[in-house]
């Protein structure tokens, strides 16, 4: 299977010497989970055109230091495609900011949190466990660097993973081809840390990022949600088109 990963945002300049582009995250995940998987992208966040639906096999729409709130350009026309897509039954999975963009462009609203900056390992529980996930998963860790939250699903949106900090932090649509979630599973522990730093003094406190970084220490199931990630793609394109 082919997946076009939809670049929404790239990673920081600071980082791209030690950790590389952004694109290969998603790629290293998905691969570890199985080989078979290969890789196209699109910098959507530069003005690159999306193909119809019709001529793609799944897509990742990714995080984005933007806001599904900013005007720009760019993301009016992936709200357009997210909703052909989604049309379409075209396998769709959101990640952070991807999760908010589907959501807002199907109808959720989405805003900057009240709650401030959700930072480090979060622990979510599962609300109703997907088929792709081991039936014994209650809850996973997974790391998260975001701000703003989806508020309200759209309507058919189902939530299945959830923490107090983000009640709607995973959403399975009832097309059975579109899912996303907040928390960044693509985020290897060593990236995580490089990203929280980035945030000390401006705009988080030390405690809190230090707070962040040691949160790291303890276990993240990147593993389990790659390999669950993995087989939504395969359960997605049997009902797709």
């Amino acid at each position: 299977m082919k997946l076009t990963i939809l670049l929404a945002g790239e990673n920081p300049p600071a980082l791209r010497d030690d950790f590389g582009p952004y694109a290969d995250k998603f790629k290293r995940m998905f691969l570890q989970a199985d080989a078979s998987f290969s890789f196209d992208q699109i910098e959507v966040h530069a003005g690159e055109k999306i193909p119809e639906p019709k001529e793609l096999e799944a897509v990742i729409v990714t995080g984005s230091a933007a806001g599904v709130y900013d005007d720009l350009e760019w993301m009016e026309h992936l709200r357009v495609f997210i909703r052909k897509a989604h049309d379409a039954n075209l396998p769709m999975l959101g990640i952070c900011f991807g999760h908010q963009i589907i959501a807002d462009a199907l109808g959720g609203k989405v805003i900057k949190s009240p709650k401030g900056w959700g930072l480090g390992r979060h622990v979510y529980q599962m609300q109703t466990v997907p088929d792709f996930f081991p039936d014994s998963t209650e809850n996973i860790a997974i790391a998260a660097s975001h701000k703003d939250q989806v508020v309200t699903p759209p309507a058919g949106a189902k939530v299945f993973l959830s923490s107090n900090f983000t009640p709607n932090a995973g959403l399975l649509y009832a097309n059975g081809t579109t899912m996303s979630m907040q928390p960044h599973p693509e985020f290897e522990i060593e990236y995580s840390g490089a990203i929280f730093e980035l945030r000390r003094g401006n705009p988080l406190s030390e405690d809190e990022v230090e707070a962040a970084i040691k949160s790291l220490q303890n276990p993240i199931d990147n593993d389990l949600v790659g390999l669950a990630l993995a087989g939504f793609f395969k359960s997605a394109k049997k009902l797709s088109r």
